[in-house]
This record gives C-alpha cells, sequence and structure tokens, in this order.
C-alpha cells in the first residue's frame, strides 16, 4: 500500500502567500514576527517538498513562477478553510457590529460573495453597510462614522493607514453598437468633478495626452449611473475589470482609444476598530475575497 503523501503546513503556506502578495521576504517576514531568514528558510522547505521553485525576484519585487502562482489560489483557500475551522472550535461566538463603507461597483462585483462566507462563520456579527461615492466615504470614514471603508485609491488622507487590496488596469466601456469611439469630441459619462475621482482624471489625462478631444456629457456619483448612460449609447466610461452587464463592452487602442492607468483599491480601518474581533476577522475575509478575484495585487 503506498504511503500518503506529506501534508503541507499551514505556516509554510502562510509565509508563501504574504510574500507572494506583498512583493516582499522583509514585509512578510514583519507580519509574521520572524527573521527574514527564517522565513526563506520556511520557503525553501516548501520548495523542497514540492520539488519546484515557487517565488522568483523581479524588478517589481518578488513574484511568484508559473508554479507559485497556481499554488497562490489554493494556498489561500486552504488557509481561509484552515482559519475558520480553528476559528470555530477555539473562539467564543463573534458578536459586535461593523459599520463597513463601499462604493457602488465594489459593493455589486466583488462583496456579494465575500460578505456571505463572513456571515456564515460569524452568524452573530451585525455588519452595517453603507454604500456611496469614494468621496463621501472617505469624509464620512475621517467623521468616526464607519469602521472601516474601501475607497479608490486617490481618495484616501495623507496620512491615513490605508491597505492596498487589489491593483489592476482601468480600462474603457461602451456599447459596440454606436461606434462613440470615433465621434470628436469623445462623449463621457465619468464621476462628478467635485469629487476628483481618478478614474475621471486618469481618463481626462490619458485624451489629453493622446492629443484626443472630448467633453464629459454625463456627470455621475455611481458607477451604475455612468454604465446606464453608456448602454443608452451616449457616451463612454470608464471601469476597472468587472462584469459587465449586457449590451457593453470593453475597449481599448483597437478602437483608437489611448490606454489607460492602474488603479487600486484601498481598505481603511478607523484606529478605534483595530483589534476589534469582529472588524479584524471582516478585515481578513475582504483582503482574502479580492485576493481570491484572481488579479494579483502590485508590490
Amino acid at each position: 500500500m503506498a504511503a500518503p503523501p506529506p501534508g503541507l503546513d499551514p505556516d509554510l503556506l502562510r509565509s508563501f502567500v504574504l510574500i507572494a502578495e506583498g512583493g516582499s521576504f522583509t514585509r512578510a517576514a514583519e507580519r509574521v514576527g520572524r527573521t527574514q531568514s527564517a522565513i526563506s528558510m520556511q520557503i525553501r522547505r516548501l520548495e523542497e517538498m514540492l520539488g519546484h521553485p515557487l517565488l522568483m525576484r523581479t524588478p517589481k519585487g518578488v513574484q511568484p513562477t508559473p508554479q507559485g502562482a497556481w499554488l497562490l489560489d489554493r494556498a489561500r483557500e486552504m488557509l481561509a478553510l484552515n482559519d475558520e475551522i480553528i476559528g470555530n472550535f477555539r473562539a467564543p461566538p463573534m458578536v459586535g457590529t461593523v459599520r463597513l463603507g463601499t462604493p457602488d461597483d465594489y459593493a455589486l462585483n466583488w462583496l456579494p460573495q465575500i460578505l456571505a462566507r463572513f456571515a456564515e462563520t460569524y452568524p452573530a456579527v451585525e455588519l452595517d453597510v453603507t454604500c456611496l461615492n469614494s468621496d463621501v466615504l472617505a469624509e464620512r470614514f475621517r467623521e468616526g462614522r464607519l469602521d472601516m471603508t474601501l475607497l479608490t485609491e486617490g481618495h484616501e488622507a495623507p496620512d491615513s493607514a490605508a491597505q492596498r487590496i487589489w491593483r489592476g488596469p482601468l480600462r474603457w466601456v461602451g456599447s459596440p453598437r454606436h461606434g462613440l469611439h470615433r465621434r470628436e469630441p469623445l462623449p463621457l459619462a465619468l464621476a462628478l468633478p467635485a469629487s476628483d475621482c481618478p478614474w475621471r482624471n486618469a481618463a481626462l489625462g490619458a485624451l489629453r495626452k493622446a492629443g484626443r478631444a472630448a467633453r464629459v456629457t454625463y456627470n455621475s456619483a455611481t458607477q451604475t449611473g455612468c454604465f446606464t448612460v453608456a448602454l443608452a449609447g451616449l457616451a463612454l466610461t470608464v471601469s476597472t475589470p468587472t462584469t459587465l452587464p449586457e449590451g457593453l463592452s470593453w475597449m481599448g487602442e483597437g478602437e483608437g482609444l489611448p490606454a489607460l492607468p492602474e488603479m487600486g483599491i484601498l481598505l481603511l480601518r478607523h484606529e478605534a476598530a483595530m483589534g476589534v474581533p469582529a472588524a479584524d476577522a471582516l478585515a481578513r475575509h475582504i483582503a482574502e475575497g479580492f485576493g481570491r478575484a484572481g488579479v494579483p495585487i502590485a508590490a
């Protein structure tokens, strides 16, 4: 009878995930309270056990190898299940209320599975979710009316302690039936000017750099509003990767539109909520959920 394969040590997987997500052995060592040499030794043990190199150094920091990228998604799932099992058996039932803020597009496309999993794990914790645009959420957060909030990178205050949980490309969105990308000036649906939205600034800046005339014909406080106008064939808009409504498509250089920069999503936590078990658990679920979405976090 063949011997069963050796088990994977969760501590090794946790160190691997922290390095892969943060792009640094040093940052991973700080988060787990170990020396960099101890973390390096853990990765060597994991690579020897699996028989493949898992991480490589690049100009952008430490990145997973192809085998490491395959392992990363599965390691996150294993650790989430490991932590859930241990938490349920060791910890008393978690109670309390957590006030979470989120823009509407993140609420629709990212949070349903994350919040459902959290509710299954901690059924006695009450979630108070506020869905507004990033500039209003940032103001409410500064006033102490939210325990934590998701924001588009660029809305946070300079002294805010923010955790980047996702970074990826900003892309053009429009109705392929209306050919709006050929119009001059290019009609756009973007966030309200008063919000100083990074997406708005990125889109207009890219068009100016490309020498392309544009006119913002619709201003919205929500991404849903921008999509509605784009669906009607009245304007183009921009978005990070998401599930687009039927009738909209991604656009880019093939339609003569300039490339757009990457954008980040931040999780801000109020100082008063730090160390609160329910808030800590929700923050962990959100960070892990965005990580499982399959888009790499930049170093």
